[in-house]
């Protein structure tokens, strides 16, 4: 094999005559040539990840959607609708209940966890839908998902589109419909199916009640302004009282209903509900919802039982509401805003005063018992074709042989004569065995 010798006559060899030697030596040739691809090849690669991640920066946008964010459920719905043709599918099965109890099932197919495309409106979206295996929902028992949309441009407007498509799909398959919810652990889960809504004027209350509580509310969910350039706490609570079956609860669930709103209900005496987590619940309330402190004086009755609930909850090991805790979380430093609070309970009396104050409780009604009104009323609801003076005659028989009469029982005996106003007529004298 040759070799290159470097002599006395090699370093007295002009320069341009010892590179046109080495130029002329095959090995060194392929050596510098190898070293030139792979100085070129680097600088390549180097310049490829610069320009690729410019690129993503500059002229890609992204949209992530984590699981624990409420758009995610609609966006996973929206997705199924549009991302038709990917070919790795996880199902989802929808239950629907209909008006009459029965239930049925729907089987959606949505993209599984991995890499996805599709177009929308001419833009090419890729989908990427990643499960966190060593992370889970503690309350649920589900790992965390997130959900990330990429796709070249920069117009973000194109993402909001999406969202508000997801949101108004979800809305038109909640359309008519009244979402509950209770808690569960520290977050506010679906209770049930979605109920139909429940018409305001089907529950029928003494003269005047529902017009003005409706037109109260309605007046507080208008006017945030005013509150805001007076520095009061954007916040209203209302309080329902008096005798059980009279229609607190019903008036509630049709009320929300008028305004398209949800309900959180919330149990005060739930031995896992602490003032802590209280205040974290009503903290993260749905958005237009009503959250409902149903029985609220089952849960204390006044300040001076506090101090043995505590000893009780301390020796149980549980983390029970105090008083003050709920005072706190109603018109604390720590009680949230824009929030509509009913209260219901069949004995005022042993409430606190400082928990039905103004400030906590903006409104008190009396849910009463049924008057001569409200029982003509309920007669022609359930017997159009009779006339008014048969209503009253109702009434008039109701009221003369019952001192104390609930709605739920003028109702009770109505649904034991469905179609025989006569014998409603003559047996109300069974109400009282209602």
């Amino acid at each position: 094999m040759p070799t290159i010798l470097f002599n006395a006559h090699c370093l007295s060899m002009p320069l341009k005559e010892y590179l046109a030697s080495l130029n002329d030596n095959p090995y060194f040739g392929a050596g510098f040539g190898l070293a030139g691809l792979g100085v070129g090849l680097a600088a390549f690669r180097k310049g490829f990840q610069f320009a690729s991640i410019a690129f993503r920066r500059y002229y890609m946008i992204t949209l992530e959607v984590p699981s624990r964010d409420s758009s995610f459920g609609w966006l996973l719905q929206w997705i199924s609708v549009h991302a038709t043709r990917t070919q790795h599918l996880s199902v989802e099965t929808i239950v629907k209940q209909h008006d009459t109890g029965r239930i049925t099932t729907h089987l959606d197919f949505v993209p599984s966890p991995g890499s996805h495309y599709f177009w929308y409106k001419k833009n090419l979206i890729h989908l990427e839908r990643t499960r966190e295996k060593q992370m889970l929902d503690l309350n649920t028992g589900t790992p965390y998902e997130t959900v990330t949309l990429t796709m070249i441009g920069r117009n973000r407007s194109l993402f909001l589109n999406i969202i508000e498509e997801a949101r108004q799909m979800a809305i038109e398959k909640h359309e008519g419909k009244t979402i509950m919810y209770t808690a569960v652990g520290s977050e506010w889960r679906q209770f049930g199916y979605p109920r139909q809504r429940r018409p305001i004027d089907s529950v029928v209350l003494d003269k005047g009640i529902s017009e003005q509580i409706l037109n109260d509310v309605k007046e507080f969910i208008n006017t945030p302004h005013w509150y805001r350039e007076r520095g009061i706490p954007y916040r209203r609570g209302y309080l329902l009282y008096g005798p059980p079956g009279c229609g607190k609860s019903s008036f509630i669930t049709a009320l929300a209903g008028e305004l398209g709103y949800s309900i959180c209900v919330l149990s005060l005496s739930d031995r896992g509900l602490s003032d802590d987590r209280l205040s974290y619940l009503l903290s993260i309330a749905p958005q237009q919802s009503i959250i409902l402190l149903e029985d609220i004086d089952a849960a204390f009755t006044s300040r001076e039982l506090e101090e043995d609930q505590q000893t009780t909850a301390r020796y149980e090991g549980l983390g029970r509401v105090t008083l003050s805790g709920l005072l706190n979380t109603l018109d604390g430093v720590v009680s949230t805003e824009a929030r509509i609070m009913f209260m219901t309970t069949n004995y005022l009396e042993r409430l606190d005063p400082a928990l039905i104050r103004p400030g906590r409780v903006d409104r008190k009604e009396i849910i009463d018992y049924a008057s001569h009104h409200q029982i003509s009323e309920m007669f022609q609801r359930f017997y159009p074709e009779r006339s008014p003076g048969e209503a009253k005659l109702f009434a008039d028989e109701a009221v003369g042989k019952n001192d104390k009469i609930s709605m739920a029982q003028i109702q009770g005996l109505f649904m034991m004569y469905k179609s025989e106003p006569d014998m409603a007529i003559i047996n109300t004298s069974r109400l009282n065995k209602l």
